[in-house]
């Protein structure tokens, strides 16, 4: 997971894709944030991401660097606790011009049953589970 991680980190973007009523939504992501043994990301209840991935929990992350891409497959969780959104903040503090975790709609989920593929055109794919 730490591996993953770092990529996700180090790509800067990544691309997040949500099912919206049978029509895929693919928007580009930047929050990664490992807090108590697991990989979370970031957004706002006011935001049509947000009601996908409470409709339908099933996501798709995408993240190409250096020749490399990494996919990941997972279930999103939102974790309600306070603790939870403060440490997503206190990773990326440029988001809190936007966003506070006392605000009510800082929004923060975790990544259950993922599987994560790097792949390349030079190696042959290596998938990791973890969540």
């Amino acid at each position: 997971m730490e591996e993953v991680m770092e990529f996700l980190k180090k790509a800067g973007t990544y691309y997040l894709a949500t099912d919206d009523n049978g029509q895929p939504r693919v928007r580009p992501f930047g929050t990664a944030t490992l807090f108590e043994g697991r990989l979370y990301i970031q957004t706002g209840k006011k935001k049509s991401v947000s009601m996908q991935l409470h409709s339908n929990p099933r996501l798709e992350i995408c993240a190409f660097m250096d020749g490399r891409w990494l996919r990941i497959q997972a279930e999103a969780v939102e974790d309600d606790r306070r603790e939870a959104r403060k440490a997503v903040l206190d990773d990326y503090p440029e988001l809190r011009a936007m966003y506070s975790e006392d605000d009510g709609n800082t929004e923060v989920f975790y990544l259950k049953n993922a599987t994560a593929t790097f792949s390349s055109f030079t190696e042959p794919p290596r998938t990791v589970t973890f969540g």
